[in-house]
């Protein structure tokens, strides 16, 4: 399970949706703390798409390094990564899975191919995909 707060909900699909037709994508962070604090989403970090592409993204090193310094000053980790798919379910790709970086984090996935957005939140470990469930607060 991820805690989402809608105003924070609301500003990332906003966000993905204004970089389509290319895939958006950005940085969540979580208050440090014990395991349960790490699944309440308390900021979001939009990043630059190096890939420029509207079937992958590849996060900005630049932006990476800047949301973890900022995140770490508010107190903050990068618990997962969020991103677009512009003509897809929002569920793994192959390639989204083959890149996910840390099986601690949440993977959350923004469709963009129906009229109002649709998103949902992953686990990847080892290459298997485990859907989570997203409360919004």
């Amino acid at each position: 399970m991820i805690e989402i707060p809608s105003t924070i909900l609301d500003a990332f699909e906003s966000y993905l949706i204004t970089q389509y037709p290319l895939e958006g994508c950005g940085l969540i962070s979580a208050q440090i703390g014990d395991e349960a604090s790490l699944s309440k989403v308390v900021a979001w970090f939009p990043c630059g798409n190096k890939a420029h592409s509207a079937k992958l993204y590849e996060l900005d090193p630049l932006d990476y390094l800047k949301a973890d310094r900022q995140a770490e000053g508010l107190n903050q980790q990068i618990v997962g990564v969020i991103h677009s798919h512009t003509h897809s379910d929002p569920y793994p790709s192959p390639t989204d899975v083959a890149n996910a970086p840390d099986p601690s984090w949440h993977y959350i996935i923004t469709s963009l191919r129906f009229p109002s957005p649709s998103t949902r939140s992953f686990k990847i470990l080892n290459g298997k995909i485990k859907e989570e469930n997203i409360v919004i607060t």
